[in-house]
Parts: C-alpha cells; sequence; structure tokens
C-alpha cells in the first residue's frame, strides 16, 4: 500500500477517522494548568473520557504574548506561568499522552522553540514520542529552518489558513503542511461559542479545492456535541480548547481537582463527530 508521506503521523490519524465515517477529534489543553500534575491527569482524561475521548492531544506551551488565545485560554495560561511552568513539562505532557494512547502534537508560539534551539526542541519532541507542531505565529515563508529540521526528525507541521486567506496563500500553506492543515473558522482571538461559524464550510470547501490531499482541521468556538457533529459535517478534524479549559477553571474554582465535567464533555464531543457522516 503506498503511503503519502505529506500525511505525516497526524494526517494518517484523520485519514483513519474518516475511514471510519467520521472526523477526528482533537482536544486542546496547555500544560501546567491547574498545575503541572493536574494538567498531565487533565490530558489522560482527555483520551479516556467515559469511554471514548480524544484521538489527538493538542498540548498547549502557555505564552506571554499570545497572539490568538481567547479569555478562557488566556486564565489558563497565566496562571501556568505564574506556577512556573517550563519547557521541559511540554515533553513530559507529550510522553504521557503517548503512554494514554493518543497521539500528542503541541501548539507553541515559535520564539519559544527558537529559545530552546529548534534542533534541541525538534529532538526532544521527537524522543518523548511527539508527532510535530502547530505553529501559530509561523508562516511558511519564515519555517525554513522548522521545515529542514521536521524533516530530519520526522516531525509534523501544521500551519495556519483563515477565511481572509487568499487562494495562493491558502494553496502555498497546504504545500508546507505535512499532516493537516488549521483552518481558523472565524478571524479574531479562540473562544467557545453559542454556534458555529458560517465561515468555517467555506473555508474548508477552498481548501479541499486546491489540495484535496491534505486533510482539514477547523477549531475556534466548538463547544458541545452538537456543534461537534455540525462542524465533523464537513471538516476532517474538529478542534476543541476553550470549551475543554472552561471545564478545569470552573473546577478550580470550586476548589476541587475533579476530572468529572471534562470526561463528560469530552465523550459528549467524541460522540458528536461520531454521528457527522
Amino acid at each position: 500500500m503506498n503511503i503519502d508521506p505529506r500525511l505525516g503521523i497526524t494526517g494518517h490519524v484523520l485519514t483513519r477517522a474518516k475511514q471510519q465515517n467520521r472526523s477526528a477529534l482533537i482536544g486542546f489543553l496547555p500544560v501546567g494548568y491547574p498545575t503541572v500534575s493536574g494538567s498531565l491527569d487533565a490530558m489522560k482524561a482527555l483520551v479516556e473520557g467515559e469511554g471514548i475521548g480524544v484521538d489527538i492531544v493538542e498540548i498547549g506551551m502557555p505564552y506571554s504574548d499570545p497572539m490568538m488565545d481567547g479569555l478562557a485560554i488566556q486564565h489558563a495560561t497565566t496562571r501556568a506561568l505564574q506556577r512556573g511552568v517550563r519547557i521541559a513539562d511540554v515533553f513530559t505532557a507529550v510522553e504521557t499522552v503517548a503512554a494514554a494512547g493518543a497521539v500528542p502534537m503541541v501548539m507553541i508560539y515559535w520564539n519559544l522553540v527558537e529559545r530552546h534551539g529548534v534542533e534541541a526542541f525538534a529532538r526532544d519532541l521527537a524522543n518523548a514520542g511527539g508527532a510535530g507542531l502547530i505553529t501559530p505565529d509561523l508562516i511558511p515563508e519564515e519555517a525554513e529552518q522548522w521545515v529542514g529540521v521536521s524533516d530530519v526528525h520526522g516531525l509534523d507541521r501544521v500551519f495556519l489558513i483563515a477565511p481572509s486567506s487568499t487562494d495562493e496563500r491558502i494553496a502555498m500553506t497546504m504545500a508546507a503542511c505535512r499532516g493537516w492543515v488549521y483552518a481558523t473558522s472565524v478571524m479574531g482571538v479562540t473562544g467557545a461559542r453559542a454556534t458555529t461559524s458560517a465561515a468555517a464550510p467555506v473555508i474548508v470547501e477552498r481548501a479541499r479545492a486546491i489540495d484535496p490531499s491534505i486533510p482539514v482541521g477547523v477549531g475556534l468556538g466548538v463547544s458541545d456535541g452538537d456543534q461537534a457533529a455540525e462542524v465533523g459535517s464537513f471538516a476532517d478534524a474538529v478542534i476543541v480548547g476553550s470549551a475543554l479549559v472552561k471545564c478545569l477553571i470552573e473546577a478550580e474554582r470550586r476548589g476541587s481537582n475533579d476530572m468529572g465535567g471534562l470526561r463528560r464533555l469530552v465523550s459528549d464531543l467524541a460522540a458528536g463527530v461520531r454521528r457527522t457522516n
């Protein structure tokens, strides 16, 4: 069987989900919130759910000046930074997710990778069992070093497209990706929403018209299983972040480390993507 090397590790996860007549579910949580150990427990809960969980865990590295994180994620990442989260904790989270049975990816702002050392980061990520990086502030024109290093270490690279992207930029971005392409369905910062964006199916359709060989994941706004089903009906992957982080924030406000709410939401989302087709 011929396997498209551009699909990498994560692209094959999305392809397998499609063969199961569903979309993949990608869940985002930042490492370090509510604590480092608490975030590792939360990531394991993402994988397990209540009997069914996510396919890919998007592990966020907190950053002091995020470009696109909504209020819930800003709250969590600010607390994580205050409590001393470090780059090394990302690799521990990657190992934890891999051991739990899901595929770990890291979402990170590029300055942090450069501070660690691009080659060193790729090496450490690969050694920990990571599949690759989502880099929201790194554009393909400035990614030559990352493209080369990710090729050496067999890591996926996911870049972003938006409703404002021209067809030329979408084509260039998808050509630089390995795994899948991240389609942001609204302009602006992230955050759970009561309704999904009307722009989401349009950007997916545009991307597929340009390059149908690369799966398309859609993020920004999904908050429950019904919305996951809606987005999953046209996207290869449904990405959920703020709604999951809010479960941890609510638990901390109650003075609890209970993961019940998080597990229930994950299973609702996972059931949602399974009723999409």
